[in-house]
Formats: structure tokens, sequence, C-alpha cells
């Protein structure tokens, strides 16, 4: 099976989250497949990330409303207003360390956040296909070295990743006792470390190199032997997309599915920033600054037999292709030139690689 752009022409699609960096390059690849998009989102969360949101052309492409998940009033309202076909929910507070900080409002955005949203849903008629967006990180972490299969416990153990294995378990229970007339096809993806241009967000391994970068500095690494499933931010895309697709087309492929790289692209952090440094200059290097902080899981890889078995789907782009794109999108930025070309132009080659 493959993602087929024309199904989404003249779709309505309701994307929850479009200011964040996800949902950015998300709307721009629906705009590019003719969709008609509405986005509901807080302000993007940086001043750079609102940059390059408005300089990637998406603010001007789509019908964007600034509003929060957690106000379920205002949220109905514009379900009513769009009537969309297809909610990809992608809304949420993504940051672990954010989260010890933070652990109400973690919980009530990443939780009752769901919980409206899947109420909205619920309410209106014209959703065919629902897809909740979470992470890798829902699982119990038990340091094992083979991937987490979608069977598996979910229990988070910070306060993100436990909000997550909650958005998981409030879809699980929606899907069980509102959806199983067929309406509306209900599923949830599980996506592993996702990279790109346009992430700025702190505290996150690839915008700290791109920041130190831009300023000639080295690159203070946290830490160096904690194994991720880094990916391009248009792998997981792809997969939303062919999910969302598929479903609405079928309801028999609603489920729960894992979404990241082939095991040798889930490497350490240091190896990550590596590759980095060999793509962007000989003169950048980084530096171990491991301290003590809050608990943060060292090993963590997906099973994603799941999707690869059911839809075809498989990862396009390896390790050294992703940082590659990424480090292009960069240094592109740092000149000032034209960011939504340069999307477009990744995107292109993309799909172009995915046939």
């Amino acid at each position: 099976m493959k993602l087929n752009p024309n199904f989404y022409q003249g779709k309505k699609v309701l994307v929850t989250g479009h200011t964040g960096f996800k949902g950015m390059w998300l709307c721009k690849m629906l705009t590019m497949f003719g969709a008609q998009v509405t986005g509901y989102a807080l302000e993007s969360p940086t001043a750079e990330g609102g940059k390059v949101f408005v300089e990637s052309g998406v603010e001007a492409g789509i019908h964007s409303i600034i509003g929060d998940i957690r106000d379920q009033e205002k949220l109905l309202q514009v379900f009513q207003d769009v009537q969309p076909e297809i909610v990809l929910h992608l809304a949420a507070q993504p940051l672990v360390i954010e989260s010890y900080k933070e652990p109400v409002l973690t919980y009530e955005t990443n939780v009752m956040g769901t919980v409206n949203i899947l109420e909205c849903v619920r309410q209106t008629q014209s959703v065919k296909s629902f897809l909740n967006v979470t992470t890798d990180k829902v699982y119990e972490n038990k340091e094992w070295s083979w991937g987490y299969r979608e069977n598996e416990p979910l229990d988070g153990y910070d306060p993100y990743s436990n909000s997550k294995s909650c958005s998981e378990l409030v879809t699980h229970s929606y899907k069980k006792s509102f959806f199983m007339d067929g309406r509306c096809a209900i599923s949830t993806a599980r996506a592993g470390n996702v990279i790109g241009g346009g992430d700025f967000s702190v505290n996150r391994i690839v915008p700290d190199c791109i920041r130190a970068a831009f300023a000639g500095q080295d690159i203070e690494v946290r830490n160096p032997y904690s194994t991720r499933p880094y990916q391009h931010v248009l792998e997981p895309l792809y997969a939303y997309l062919l999910i969302a697709q598929a479903q609405y087309e079928d309801g028999k492929y609603a489920d729960w599915y894992n979404v990241g790289p082939d095991e040798c692209d889930c490497v350490t952090t240091g190896e990550l920033v590596d590759i980095f440094c060999r793509q962007w200059s000989k003169e950048i290097s980084w530096e171990n600054v491991s301290v003590e902080g809050p608990h943060e899981a060292n090993f963590l890889k997906l099973d994603c037999s799941k999707i690869k078995s059911r839809l075809q789907w498989q990862p396009h782009w390896h390790i050294e292709d992703a940082l590659r794109e990424t480090v292009a999108w960069a240094k592109a930025y740092q000149k000032g030139e034209n960011i939504a070309k340069v999307m477009e132009e990744q995107i292109h080659e993309f799909l172009r690689r995915a046939k």
C-alpha cells in the first residue's frame, strides 16, 4: 500500500498542534496534496519557531486558528464550523524535562486534551478518520535490547511519557465505547524521536546542535550514551497520512501502530552528534556534560513489524540522510534563503524515494 496524495485532494482535514515542528511539516504536505486544512493550536512555543511557521508559508496556506486544546467549548465550535472528514491530533506538551517542571499542565494538555478532541469527534458526524499521535515512550521501559511491540504494557515513567500512555488508553476506551459501529475509524501512532529542519525546541539534541553551530560553539551533550530511534520528520508524517487514508477507505486498518526507523538507525546520542558534526563542518565538535537530572530512559527501540506488514510502510531515509536534510535546511535558514521552497523540495524528494 502506498500513500496516495490525490486521496487528500479537496478533503477537509483538521490538524491540532499545527504551529509545532511536526504539525508545520504535516500541514505543508497536506496543502501540497490539495487538502482543505484547518489548524488548531497555541502560538508557536518559541520565537524562532513562530518565525519559521510564517516563513514556511504554512500559515498563509491554511485556516489557522489559535486556541487551547483544553478549551473544549472553543474546540467543539471549530468542529461544527469546519465539519472535518479527517482529524490528525498532534497537539501536546511534548517535552520530558518540561513535564517534570509542569506535571499538571502536561496531564491537562495530553490527557484531557485527548478527551476533548475525541468528544468533539463523537459529536461531529462528518469525521470518518481520526489519528492520535502519541510517542514511543508510552511503553513500560525495561531497558531491554529489542523493540517494543504494540501489545506491550503501557506505563510511561515520567509525567510526559505517562500522560501519553493515558492518552492511548483514553483513545482505546472511546473507540470501544462510541465507535464500534464503524462510523469513524480510530487509530494511534507511536513515533520515535524525530529530527528535521525547523525544530527549535529546548532540551532536544538536534536543535541544541543547530543553535551551537549557529553560534560557532561546541555542542554540549547531556546523555551521549542513551539510544533512541531517530528518524526524519517526514518518515512518521508519511505514515500518519497513510494510516488516515487506509482506515478512511477501509476500517479494518484502524489499529495501534509503532512508527520508527530500522534497527541500524537506532543510535546513541553521541553517534548522532558525531554524524551532525561531520555534515556541518570540520570545525565543530561536542563535549560530554552529563549531569544528574530527572529520569530519562537510556535504551529505547520500537518493533515496527505491524505497520510494515499491514500497510507495507517502511522507512526511506537512514540517519545519515535525515541529518543531511536537517543540516541543509538549517544552513539555508541561516543564510536567509526561501524556507518554503526548501521544505517543498525535501518533501518532493522524500515522496520520490517512497514510490
